[in-house]
């Protein structure tokens, strides 16, 4: 073993100058070290902010060459012309790498996220009815009731002596929770009101490996195949269970459902992503379980790193604070606000809350794209050209790692200004770019028509930037974009109307003073005083903030 490291190191470390290098208008960031490139430097920063500098410092027409563990070459691809040709006209030319089944696969199945060709363009098919634009307005009356129980219950808990700060994480963590097990099959897992129940524990070990697991986990991302394999990575014991678990978790309800089905046929099926997907009969009972803990994972882990760096944000400015409030309570009837001094929602028994109240809530939407801009949940993600090809001309052998970057590319100083790295949820507004929360994916690649009105929302965006396809690559572009991007607009939207109606927040601790970015301490990265922790997404780990009730007039 200790050979065939030493023999692919020295090879690697060797091989400076091949593939695209040299190539005209691909950009070479300056320094790196001869053995590792410019690993030191990635690894020393929070996930993507090495790439975003790049994009805004380098010389380029579209592409960035840089190297990291052992000279590994990689292709940060940036430009509208070179992103079109990734992910619309070759899209299964550059597939996801192998790296990625073997560890992530793990964890949230080898469902759609990991399908190819055919078989993505099958299975993205049968389940896009779950994710429609009618199925995306149906679910907000549930988005709008978890979020007035974690406000609730929040308001229940810093009413107690010594409750005053809070852990953010931990609370939207178990909010996210219980909305992605009722959207996936309609099971309501309670973790906000039981934060100790099996399937809490179970996401917690999945999602907070120990320090030895995150590093042997992060090697397998810059070693070959061969190379990683002979590495002893092991999943601990209590990993293992808890991804077992919540697998049989999934099984179980798709047991449950086809057994539903077979007893009372006639019945309507459920508004929820396993019923639709059954009902496609496209799909196995694994390929169901793979559907399953795909959407669970992704759909839970990410919607609660965008709210965790909302909140973050609603800290740093307190005016955003209050210009949300005021939005919120003019365009929200009262009686859907939880009330402080009756038991129960207002929904349940004054009407239905409908997702046009929260559409109309123009900043708010403005802030939501804000923050997915500037804080995208997935900070970028890989592909490998599967056979000998080319972008923008350049010759890309088989084998070339392509890096996506939407935290690069959202920053992009050429697009959005010279305040491109800016916090400015007003940029929206000023480009009339501001979507419903239920808007679906308006990309390109786009399988569903869209109505007129949403249309023209789409067609003043692209008139003010020219590049705006590639302006916003939080959830990609093309046949490869993330299917859930309304569904995660709409349930983000209802999350923080319901939080900033309810509490006036602030840092528990000056996070602006604390560690910053590119300090390491103990192996952590921290971006403006936050320790950023990288796991399925990237998001605040420290983040711990003191919450009053707002007054209300």
């Amino acid at each position: 073993m200790t050979l065939s490291v030493l023999t692919f190191c020295l090879l690697h470390a060797a091989n400076l100058a091949r593939n695209s290098g040299g190539a005209p208008g691909v950009g070479i960031p300056s320094g790196g070290s001869f053995f590792m490139g410019n690993f030191f430097r990635i690894i020393r920063e929070p996930i993507g902010q090495p790439l975003r500098r790049w994009n805004n410092e380098v010389p380029h027409q579209g592409m960035i060459r840089y190297l990291d563990f052992f000279n590994r070459e990689r292709l940060l691809v940036l430009g509208s012309r070179a992103l079109t040709e990734v992910l619309i006209q070759k899209p299964y030319d550059f597939t996801k790498p192998p790296q990625f089944a073997r560890g992530i696969g793990n964890i949230l199945g080898v469902g759609l996220f990991f399908a190819e060709g055919d078989e993505h363009k099958r299975q993205r098919k049968s389940l896009l009815p779950a994710f429609s634009y009618r199925c995306v307005k149906d679910f907000s009356p549930m988005f709008w009731s978890k979020s007035q129980e974690l406000v609730h219950s929040l308001g229940h808990h810093i009413s107690m002596p010594g409750n005053e700060d809070i852990d953010v994480d931990d609370w939207v963590s178990r909010a996210t929770l219980d909305v992605i097990g009722l959207a996936t099959f309609g099971n309501d897992f309670n973790t906000i009101q039981a934060p100790f129940s099996a399937v809490a524990e179970a996401y917690r070990t999945i999602l907070s490996p120990g320090r030895w697991s995150q590093m042997l986990g992060f090697l397998r991302f810059f070693l070959p195949e061969w190379v990683s394999r002979l590495i002893p990575i092991q999943q601990t014991s209590e990993i293992t269970q808890a991804i077992n678990y919540i697998k049989g978790l999934c099984r179980q309800e798709v047991k449950d459902k086809k057994h539903q089905d077979i007893l009372c046929p006639w019945e309507p099926h459920d508004r929820n992503i396993l019923s639709i997907a059954a009902s496609s009969s496209q799909f196995s009972t694994d390929d169901l379980v793979n559907q399953l803990m795909t959407f669970l994972i992704a759909g839970h882990e990410t919607i609660t790193a965008a709210m965790g760096w909302s909140i973050y944000e609603f800290c740093r400015d307190p005016e955003i604070q209050q210009r949300l409030r005021t939005e919120i309570r003019t365009h929200i009837p009262s009686q859907h606000f939880y009330s402080t001094t009756t038991e129960g929602f207002g929904v349940r028994g004054e009407g239905k809350f409908e997702a046009r109240f929260i559409d109309r809530c123009t900043y708010l939407h403005a802030f939501c794209s804000e923050i997915l801009r500037l804080y995208p949940p997935i900070p970028l993600t890989m592909r490998v050209a599967t056979h000998d090809t080319s972008i923008m001309g350049t010759f890309i052998p088989k084998g070339t790692t392509i890096i996506l970057a939407p935290w690069a590319t959202n920053a992009s100083i050429a697009i959005w200004g010279e305040d491109a790295h800016l916090f400015k949820p007003e940029r929206w507004l000023n480009t009339k770019n501001t979507l419903p929360s239920s808007l679906p994916d308006s990309t390109p690649g786009l399988e569903e028509p869209l109505d007129n009105t949403r249309m023209n929302l789409l067609e003043r965006h692209k008139t003010v930037h020219p590049e705006s396809a590639y302006s916003f690559m939080t959830f990609l572009h093309g046949p490869r974009s993330c299917i859930g991007q309304s569904f995660a607009r709409a349930e983000l939207a209802c999350l923080i109307a319901a939080w900033v109606d309810r509490f006036d927040t602030s840092f528990a601790v000056d996070h602006e003073k604390g560690q910053t970015q590119g300090d390491l301490n103990g192996g952590e990265r921290y971006m403006n005083g936050v320790k950023v922790v990288t796991g399925i997404s990237a998001k605040p780990g420290n983040l711990k903030v003191k919450i009053v009730e707002a007054e209300r007039t």
